[in-house]
């Protein structure tokens, strides 16, 4: 598409296209993939990035993808029709564009769409896409007071950023890819969006939709919109430009705090994600706090409230040994085992509880199983050192669930020990416990397979430059299947 836009005739629309221009080609650069995936509703605001990026991308930036998703919430009569006003407009521009309807779910409605648009958007996204959105200051500046209100600390406070990285994990696999989020409005204010809004639509035929539902203060951000932040402007006009400059304080303090963060979690929690309490102990009171809540949320998108941190704390921190204290949130498990703090999700605790029944098995070499919690690969030995006879290959092998009351001698030592004391020894945490299998062939001890490892068993069929189960890597918790 040629270029039929208007004049920039504003200084201030010289510099936002200058900087539009700068930030897509440094974003463009992360990957040779990257597209420019604009989320446009219909609204004024994203109507105004339709046509800005669909000039620039014909022109300056044509190298660039660009295409736009729109969501129909189906919550409003006309929300078809908007949708395809949408699609007229990106029509008339030769922009890609695709509807997608979807369902929202019961409960804050608010909320609830917004997770529902969030889902489809990164169905659609790939791996370092820049999903462009159409806040602009005075969303910031509602988004901070909500926050505000809400008891937020410095995180909440620094609001929306105009471009940051979120992940996704794949519902189906461990696969997880990045994308980027970037809202280019947001150093412009309401008024400036809406005169340039007004400078272009009557040239270009540019009309766009008023969602109903932004005109009903039964919602929140409505109410703070229309009720709230005009009070407050009565007696600081400028209130919306100090609030931006907040959150930008915000997250500079946030930055910080993250830079601090991230020195705590190499003290505190180890390869395998476990929570040392000794380490945590030495920390202050505030960095405790914001080690436990970044810890708990794991790869979610928010914290868990104060409140849940507290009782992270109380209930199983601070609980006695022998507690056996375990706390849920969300759909994780928190517990405690001597020093450490395990967590778990909903799924691989459960996969943790199911009893394990005896299975036969046969191995070959460079054959990867998972058992205990971890993932083996059978190795051949070297260097004259033990381990399982090769005519075992292939061969038909049992492996049983510890019952109790095992006594087994492990290779090189001189005596029987009951397997429940060795266990205890190495730490293994009591839920686990019931996961350990042991190798035998014909009645006879070849091994143990623990999170930990496989420890050999003394018995006829060692020999030097054998074979083993190896372990690949420390255990994870989070990787528990």
């Amino acid at each position: 598409m040629r270029s039929t836009l208007p004049t920039f005739d504003e200084v201030w629309q010289q510099q936002f296209r200058q900087r539009l221009i700068a930030q897509t080609q440094t974003l463009d650069q992360t990957s040779q993939d990257t597209t420019f995936v604009l989320a446009c509703s219909g609204g004024m605001d994203s109507m105004l990035l339709l046509y800005l990026f669909a000039d620039l991308t014909s022109e300056q930036l044509n190298h660039c993808r660009f295409k736009v998703i729109s969501i129909d919430h189906q919550l409003q009569a006309d929300s078809a029709k908007w949708s395809n006003l949408v699609l007229q407009h990106c029509a008339k521009l030769a922009v890609p564009c695709k509807v997608i309807q979807v369902d929202v779910q019961e409960g804050n409605l608010e909320a609830e769409a917004r997770k529902a648009r969030y889902h489809a958007f990164e169905n659609e996204l790939q791996e370092n896409d820049v999903l462009i959105l159409g806040h602009h200051q005075q969303d910031q500046a509602e988004t901070l007071l909500m926050r505000l209100f809400q008891g937020a600390g410095v995180r909440g406070l620094s609001a929306m950023q105009e471009w940051h990285m979120r992940l996704i994990q794949s519902l189906n696999s461990s696969d997880i890819k990045n994308y980027f989020i970037w809202r280019p409005l947001l150093s412009l204010s309401k008024k400036q969006i809406q005169q340039w809004t007004k400078q272009w639509s009557g040239q270009l035929g540019f009309d766009y939709v008023n969602d109903p539902m932004n005109f009903d203060d039964e919602f929140d951000r409505v109410w703070y919109r229309n009720q709230l932040l005009p009070l407050i402007e009565q007696r600081i006009p400028h209130a919306q430009v100090s609030l931006s400059r907040t959150a930008i304080l915000m997250q500079d303090a946030n930055q910080i705090l993250q830079e601090v963060l991230a020195q705590d979690f190499q003290y505190c929690v180890d390869d395998s994600g476990r929570l040392n309490i000794c380490n945590l102990k030495t920390l202050s009171k505030p960095r405790q706090r914001q080690l436990l809540s970044a810890w708990m949320q794991a790869d979610k998108n928010y914290r868990p409230p104060l409140a849940m941190v507290e009782r992270l704390n109380g209930e199983v921190i601070d609980a006695r040994e022998d507690a056996n204290s375990v706390l849920h949130w969300s759909n994780l498990y928190f517990m405690r085992y001597e020093y450490a703090i395990y967590r778990y999700t909903a799924q691989q605790w459960q996969s943790i509880q199911q009893p394990i029944q005896p299975t036969e098995i046969k191995f070959s070499l460079h054959h990867v199983v998972k058992l205990a919690g971890q993932s083996f690969k059978i190795n051949p030995v070297e260097n004259g050192q033990d381990g399982l006879k090769l005519d075992l290959l292939n061969q038909t092998l049992m492996l049983n669930p510890r019952q109790g009351g095992e006594k087994i001698r492990l290779n090189g030592r001189k005596e029987h020990r009951l397997l429940k004391k060795m266990l205890q020894e190495a730490k293994i945490a009591p839920w686990f416990r019931h996961q350990i299998q042991i190798l035998m062939y014909h009645n006879t001890p070849l091994g143990v397979f623990t999170p930990l490892g496989f420890w050999l068993a003394d018995s006829e069929f060692v020999e030097p430059n054998g074979w083993l189960p190896i372990f690949e890597g420390e255990f994870s918790p989070d990787e528990y299947m």
